[in-house]
């Protein structure tokens, strides 16, 4: 196993690009740790250390911000979305978009435009912030 930093980017970079393809897909640090090769323990301090956010943070914040582009810009009913991206029930997806964005998928239909285009923000600025590399590596 290399120490090289930029070896570490390439290899979170590779991984935040797998995430994006899998999102429907059953994905856990598990998953994730056995397809990079590395131990759990070290996989989850390389994810954080390069992205700021643990590795299942980031798995369960990007699923949520795509279900919520689908509930915005789809017809597909909250519950095809919440088994589309691996919630356990309606309830349980409801909850977590609740948590996430103070009000429920429902409601997040509904939504004015110009309300929707803040929540696009929200979720393009953290897509960028943990899609970035941190270490700045040489294009080779």
């Amino acid at each position: 196993m290399s120490s090289n930093p930029c070896f570490h980017q390439q290899i979170i970079d590779d991984l935040l690009v797998w995430i994006d393809a899998n999102l429907h897909s059953p994905i856990n640090n598990q998953i994730v740790s056995e397809r990079c090769g590395f131990s759990m323990w070290y996989m989850q301090r390389l994810f954080k250390k390069h992205t700021g956010l643990t590795l299942g943070t980031y798995i369960h914040k990007t699923k949520l911000d795509r279900s919520v582009i689908e509930l915005m810009e789809g017809d597909d009913s909250v519950s095809a979305i919440a088994i589309k991206y691996g919630y356990e029930s309606p309830q349980t997806f409801t909850r977590a978009i609740s948590r996430r964005y103070g009000i429920p998928p429902g409601a997040i239909r509904k939504l004015s435009d110009s309300k929707k285009a803040i929540i696009r923000d929200r979720i393009e600025n953290f897509s960028r912030a943990t899609n970035h590399s941190v270490i700045p590596c040489p294009v080779t």
